[in-house]
């Protein structure tokens, strides 16, 4: 019997998985159509089907790792848990408040700007007696009679979830641990969040926006991962590695995640970013930017050096959270993003997507709006003799040009391919404008850089976006349309801690910060082992927040090891002022640096099985060739080669223009540009001009 390892990413167009023969090493690839508003349906039956087909037992699979956009689909389509908040008594006004800015960019010339609904009303906001000073000392114990009024009107409010956030409890969390315990007491029924478990550091709105966000979402994310895991047991499933992949590009267990949902809202954007990382250790690639272009939206990333670059909190879909992630930037461009006319008569593309149903015109199910796919159509860049996931989606070129014609084309006085044209340079520019968020905007030159695109639509756009931005060339992994997914199979246990502490860095002694370190050490080192982990499975990341005194924000600083020396903690300082440099162009060495925050990320390496190399031995263009076909560049229509990716050996070159087919995902070479299959099974793309 085989033994398998299963990765599933959940999009909002496609489900896609990957199947890792542990034995052999060896790939299956394959996607299904994103079920709503189940996700597991799509899951469930997409694996059945596969040890249907295969004819592997379910006792086969060793390994399930998941991606999930449950927290994400809570957030923007408002449908997570009716939440209430507690509060120290006096503070119920900073939830409402919060950061008392408006934003950057384009927002600030919005006339019709609206700030973001908050997860909860001020009506279900309750304060409660009690007050902890800013060193953890108790100033007013918890006065539990004001706090059993306070739990009992949030059942009469009928709440399902609720956060607490109290004053400093991020220094002193025995009052908001006697809060749970008493919601416990009271209203077990209601899933309570506590601050001092879901953030435990300094910044009180950001803390209690946090701890919102998990109390909002913890109830639907936990019965998902409970009907997942009851449907994967119904199908004969006994592994107990059951992961699902978290913000900040590990994976926990299926209860661990239940618990944290906060941590999983860039839960499937995060596994691609795993498979760079690999990519730019394995292949030697160490400068990358991830570009994730699939049916809904576009992910972003940069990897410096190897190593992905990370953000200790920030917005994300207009909510502020404070948590560890990847610092990815998504913006809503996907195959799938519609394009339509506004009240001006100017062409917009997106945010609203057409999703898997109906899904873009040229799918044949009934869509009507024009999206990014039905223009790609339009212009020869997808072919309607090419169907796509494998065969088993025919495009229908005719409905793909008369969506356009109705909608676009022919209110603004264009034919179709103009349109369409201008549909794809529409989608282009929001995507480059993303691309700048995570690189040039702080302090990376995007000539040091290559594009790494994958999902499904990713290698349709890359080669000319990172052309025009001026990058090194472009990286196409083997199976891009599932990259994501393989993410999930290179991904390690990880779990992040924080010990808040302002003080002069000059006042730090080495002893000082050394006990803080063992202890969050300690604490890390505890949860793998009641996971199941050995102490020769894991590893330990060390970093500080640093600022100059005076500032209102902080730099995170990567540590080598623990400081033991004085001299240690004078080398931080110098990196901090590198960093500072980097970022904003310009530093202060002769003012005094300040601590904020220590962290440790505890990381147990998940067993991996080898990756086999998807080259054919030998393999010739003639080979390759699967016909022409006529694709728009620039301003016309070229007749343009079609090869099999399956038939390119190591070492061919393919020049554009050229189309380059696979199952999962298509890829274009514009004129002048040329793609090389290295000996890893990556296309490199350069420019020849």
């Amino acid at each position: 019997m085989r033994r398998l390892r299963i990765g599933v990413d959940t999009g909002g167009t496609f489900t896609d998985f990957v199947v890792l023969d542990e034995d052999r090493g060896t790939l299956d690839v394959f996607k299904v159509p994103s079920t709503r508003p189940d996700q597991a349906d799509a899951i469930i039956g997409g694996l059945a089907d596969y040890l249907s087909r295969s004819g592997d037992p379910a006792e086969s699979v060793a390994f399930f790792c998941h991606g999930t956009t449950v927290g994400t689909n809570a957030i923007l389509e408002a449908n997570g848990a009716r939440t209430g908040l507690v509060v120290t008594e006096g503070f119920r006004g900073i939830y409402e408040v919060g950061e008392q800015t408006r934003g950057h960019g384009s927002i600030i010339y919005d006339l019709f700007f609206e700030k973001p609904r908050a997860l909860v009303p001020a009506r279900l906001t309750e304060e409660v007696l009690e007050r902890v000073g800013s060193r953890g000392e108790v100033q007013l114990p918890l006065d539990e009679k004001s706090a059993r009024m306070a739990i009992e009107q949030l059942v009469r409010h009928k709440v399902d979830s609720v956060a607490v956030c109290l004053l400093f409890s991020f220094k002193h969390p025995e009052h908001e641990q006697q809060l749970k315990r008493l919601f416990g007491e009271i209203a077990p029924e209601i899933n309570v969040s506590i601050s001092s478990e879901v953030s435990p550091e300094i910044r009180e709105y950001y803390r209690m926006s946090t701890t919102v966000v998990n109390a909002y979402l913890n109830p639907l994310l936990g019965r998902y991962v409970h009907s997942l895991d009851g449907r994967l047991h119904e199908l004969g499933v006994p592994t107990d590695q059951r992961y699902i992949i978290r913000s900040n590009g590990g994976v926990a267990s299926f209860e661990t995640a239940r618990d944290r949902s906060v941590q999983t809202i860039l839960s499937g954007p995060a596994a691609g970013v795993v498979t760079a990382q690999h990519v730019a250790s394995s292949a030697g690639i160490p400068n990358l930017v991830t570009f994730d272009m699939g049916g809904t939206s576009t992910d972003v990333a940069l990897i410096k050096e190897g190593e992905p670059v990370r953000r200790m909190g920030g917005k994300v879909h207009g909510l502020d959270v404070l948590v560890p992630m990847l610092d990815i930037h998504t913006v809503a461009a996907g195959g799938g993003t519609i394009a339509w006319v506004d009240e001006m008569e100017a062409l917009q593309v997106g945010p609203r997507s057409a999703g898997s149903d109906p899904g873009p015109a040229c799918y044949g199910k009934g869509g009507t709006e024009p999206t990014v796919t039905d223009a790609n159509v339009a212009l020869g860049v997808l072919s309607a003799d090419q169907p796509l996931a494998g065969g088993a989606l025919k495009l229908d070129r005719d409905a793909a040009e008369r969506a356009i014609y109705e909608r676009i084309a022919k209110p603004l006085g264009l034919s179709v391919t103009e349109a369409a044209r201008g549909i794809v340079e529409i989608v282009n520019v929001k995507m480059q404008e993303a691309i700048k968020v995570v690189s040039s905007n702080r302090g990376y030159d995007l000539r040091d850089f290559y594009l790494f695109a994958f999902g499904g639509a990713g290698p349709l756009h890359a080669c000319q976006i990172a052309e025009e931005m001026g990058m090194k060339g472009v990286v196409i992994p083997p199976y891009p349309g599932v990259t994501s997914a393989l993410g999930l199979l290179l991904s390690d246990v990880r779990h992040d801690y924080v010990h808040s502490d302002l003080r002069d860095l000059n006042d730090v002694q080495p002893g000082q910060a050394e006990s803080i370190f063992l202890g969050l050490r300690d604490r890390g080192m505890a949860q793998l082992r009641s996971e199941g982990f050995s102490p020769d499975l894991c590893r330990f990341v060390w970093d500080m927040d640093l600022r100059y005194i005076g500032q209102g924000y902080e730099l995170t600083v990567a540590l080598p090891d623990i400081p033991h020396l004085l001299d240690d903690l004078r080398q931080l300082r110098q990196r901090f002022d590198e960093a500072h440099l980097q970022l904003t162009g310009h530093f202060a060495p002769n003012e005094r640096v300040e601590v904020v925050n220590y962290r440790v990320s505890a990381i147990a390496k998940v067993p991996r099985a080898p990756l086999a190399v998807p080259l054919p031995d030998h393999g010739s263009l003639d080979l390759a060739h699967a016909g022409d076909t006529a694709v728009f560049f620039h301003d016309r229509f070229e007749t343009t080669p079609m090869y099999q990716r399956s038939f390119l050996a190591a070492g061919m070159e393919v020049t554009g223009p050229a189309v380059i087919l696979q199952n999962d995902s298509t890829t274009v070479l514009g004129p002048g540009q040329a793609g090389t299959m290295d000996a890893w099974g990556y296309l490199r793309v350069e420019s020849r001009l």
